[in-house]
């Protein structure tokens, strides 16, 4: 016993090691399946007091990927013609023409786009400097900074994606850049498309802006809707056909309707509050006809320069059947902007019950924030969210200390994720959905069940087969696979691996290649006992010269495994990592422990070890 002691010490820490790691994946079974027998307000609160804790045990737990459980895979493409736009100063009709050949390249072609801007703009004979740095800049030097600006777009959206992600809670996340402008992101377990959109696409450009006075928007509204009486409506007149054609109507009042729409073709289609607050609502059907209304070039003459239209985040309310949105006049240039913001927190607002974002802001926001409520009490700030104003509260008085919230959430999982987004800072030009596949659960259980099934028969029939023909050395053997299994996983755990079909694969293998060396062993020890040595001598030389066979036999294949590893890919490195992992355990399990069992039993006086 004394000799072993070190070993046997050795051993236990190994276990209990490999036990620590494991332990995170328990927990998350555990607090997961606490939460799924929860509802209503109760997990909402078991959500917020142990919301950290299950977010450390998702982050160490053994990770399942696509093909197991489930997810997405998204291809992001990051526009990079939308920042070279943004960047531009006097902006012409020239310049828009050259855009849209950008977009139109972007969209059909692989080329970089900075050659096809460079292209653009020769075969025009426009020199860059026109619309970007000085007049003393070269052609190349602009060409290769706004270059470098969209490169650094790309790094730069890669990081905020990464942040998102992972404050969002998805195990193992895939994010890799490819080529020139796109980013795959993979996200095992997630399912929820709408919530994928908004964590990836969303540029989190938060602003506070005031809305215009309620008497002058009511003017702008009447300039609008006279301007169009009178003339063809277009657009409107069709909206209104089909609006009071879906339910059926009485002659007189379809005749009602269409006078309306000819007296008041905007009005018609965007209803004034009554109240006199400005707004004005929109059926979800004739939002599109009423944002091309807006966006003609005479209407726009009748809007004031410092005066912008903008859509509320959500619908107001349901009336008849229909969705109807707030449209929002507001100052066009921003009060404040979400820079100032740095923090954010997803929480139920006590007075109403219903769920808030609160942000907080830095000094100068604070100082800022306190100045413009102060010179605006009684007026209303419009909180707007990637050009959606999501509430627009009224000032009741000056506020310190840079505290605001957002309202109009539908539920505490869209706060949670404005505020992932929120605190994960803004996108540097927009993204791009252009590719999507989602792995339906069904198929990542029907996976799970599969590869546990193979697994459990690979082991089942390996266990059988040793216990049948070795007898108490197979029993031994039997009890060092079970380690070496516990090993793999705990390591898998351990340095944040990703367990996959294929990999549930590698570990088949393992199972076969850790008996195939203690097969290796017996058989000697079996042709050392036949010379006529004693059973502690027959041991000994039956692990000290099959030792070298399976050692070469180990290391080849672990190095097959590093050259999988290395230049595949998905699921050819998945199963790699699990083989070479299980190489390693292997040796360690099969060779190591079973000896010691061994010298164990031995010391203890065992006389006759069964080897077939």
């Amino acid at each position: 016993m004394k000799k072993n002691r070190s070993k046997i010490i050795l051993i236990l820490a190994t276990v209990v090691l490999a036990l620590y790691f494991l332990y995170p994946t328990y927990k998350d079974y555990r607090l997961t399946k606490e939460l799924r027998s929860l509802s209503g307000e109760d997990s909402l609160k078991f959500l917020e007091d142990r919301e950290g804790e299950m977010r450390d045990a998702r982050m160490k737990r053994i990770k399942l990927g696509l093909d197991l459980q489930g997810g997405m895979r998204v291809v992001l493409e990051v526009n990079v013609v939308k920042l070279w736009e943004d960047m531009a100063k006097n902006k012409d009709d020239a310049f828009a023409s050259i855009i849209e050949n950008l977009r139109r390249e972007a969209r059909t072609s692989d080329r970089p786009l900075i050659d096809v801007l460079r292209e653009q703009f020769e075969s025009r004979g426009i020199r860059l400097s026109r619309y970007y740095g000085s007049i003393r800049e070269s052609d190349s030097d602009i060409l290769s900074r706004l270059g470098d600006e969209s490169t650094k777009a790309v790094d730069r959206a890669m990081e905020i994606v990464r942040n998102r992600v992972d404050q969002y809670g998805v195990s193992e996340p895939g994010i890799q850049k490819q080529g020139g402008r796109r980013i795959i992101v993979e996200l095992p377990g997630v399912s929820k498309e709408w919530e994928v959109r908004q964590l990836l696409q969303g540029t989190a450009l938060l602003e506070f802006k005031l809305l215009k006075d309620p008497d002058i928007v009511l003017k702008v509204m009447e300039s609008i809707d006279k301007s169009m009486a009178g003339k063809t409506a277009g657009d409107t007149t069709a909206a209104a056909q089909k609006d009071t054609s879906q339910i059926p109507l009485p002659e007189e009042q379809l005749k009602a309707e269409e006078q309306a729409a000819k007296e008041h073709p905007f009005f018609f289609l965007a209803r004034p509050n009554q109240q006199g607050t400005g707004e004005a609502y929109v059926a979800e059907e004739n939002k599109d006809n009423v944002r091309r209304i807006l966006g003609r070039p005479e209407i726009r003459k009748l809007v004031p320069p410092d005066m912008q239209f903008l859509w509320s985040g959500k619908p107001a309310f349901i009336a008849e059947g229909k969705k109807f949105f707030t449209l929002y006049a507001v100052k066009r240039e921003a009060d404040l902007t979400g820079g100032v913001i740095v923090n954010a927190r997803a929480t139920i607002d006590p007075n109403f019950n219903t769920p808030i974002v609160t942000m907080e802001m830095n000094a100068d926001g604070s100082r800022d924030w306190a100045r413009i409520t102060g010179a605006n009490i009684n007026k209303r700030i419009a909180i707007v969210l990637d050009s959606s104003v999501f509430s627009a509260p009224v000032v009741r008085s000056k506020i310190t200390g840079g505290n605001s919230q957002i309202e109009g959430l539908e539920n505490i999982d869209e706060a949670r994720l404005l505020e992932i987004v929120l605190k994960a800072g803004a996108l540097p030009a927009p993204v791009d959905i252009i590719e999507q596949r989602t792995v339906g659960p069904s198929l990542g259980e029907d996976s799970i069940r599969s590869g546990l099934t193979a697994s459990a028969l690979a082991f089942g029939l390996t266990v059988l087969f040793m216990l049948w023909y070795y007898r108490m050395g197979g029993t031994v053997a039997d009890s060092a696979l079970l380690f070496n299994i516990l090993f793999i996983l705990a390591v898998l755990a351990g340095f944040q691996g990703t367990l996959t079909l294929p990999g549930i694969a590698g570990i088949i293998l393992t199972i076969g290649m850790a008996v195939d060396a203690n097969v290796l062993i017996f058989e000697r020890v079996r042709e050392e006992a036949v010379t006529g040595k004693t059973l502690r001598a027959a041991i000994d030389a039956g692990y000290e010269k099959a030792f070298s066979a399976i050692l070469d036999s180990n290391v080849t294949t672990f190095i097959t495994g590093v050259i999988l590893y290395q230049f595949g890919s998905g699921p050819v490195q998945g199963f790699a990592m699990t083989l070479m992992i299980g190489i390693v355990a292997s040796m360690f399990s099969a060779i190591f422990i079973t000896r010691v069992i061994f010298n164990l039993m031995l010391e203890r006086g065992t006389r006759q070890i069964s080897f077939g």
